[in-house]
């Protein structure tokens, strides 16, 4: 008798531990189910350009327009050649840009490009040639000049210093 007591307990545990465990289990599903819900369609979702429009106030009759979101027009710049350090070294520079601009201020900006060319020489000569070989350093050396250029040519008429060609050799 002692052996049909402790036969009908084994199959009690068992049923003890499965049922805590299939409800682990579909809480667990639903809750990465409601994971996925939150971040790609719900309050967590990334906002559309649409809809941050909306939300802005705007009209989401200019998001179904064909046309660039804002007019840019492009100032070419000369190619610079610098010399850098002593003569006996002979290393150099080769320096191109071009800036973004507003199409209504291409005019005045054209205008003071030798002044904007001026800046950048004379900035670019006191840059020492470790911080030049150095890759990070061209961010830091284009917010520079991209702040100098627009104390020349005065605030909001350049946007951006597109850098094309940044050579050290």
């Amino acid at each position: 008798m002692a052996d049909d007591q402790t036969e009908t307990e084994a199959p009690r545990k068992k049923r003890g531990l499965l049922l805590p465990l299939l409800i682990g289990v579909v809480l667990a599903v639903l809750g990465g189910a409601g994971g996925y819900w939150a971040v790609s369609m719900g309050p967590f979702a990334p906002k559309t350009v649409a809809e941050a429009g909306a939300e802005g106030g705007e009209s989401d009759a200019s998001d179904t327009d064909a046309s660039p979101p804002m007019a840019v027009a492009f100032v070419p710049l000369e190619t610079l050649v610098i010399s850098l350090g002593a003569e006996q070294a002979a290393r150099h520079l080769m320096f191109s840009a071009a800036l973004e601009v507003e199409p209504v201020h291409v005019a005045e900006v054209s205008l003071l490009s030798p002044r904007v060319m001026d800046v950048l020489n004379s900035y670019l000569r006191v840059i020492s040639i470790t911080e030049l070989s150095d890759p990070a350093s061209l961010a830091r050396l284009r917010a520079q000049m991209l702040r100098r250029i627009q104390i020349v040519t005065g605030e909001g008429r350049v946007r951006d210093l597109l850098v094309t060609q940044f050579v050290v050799n």
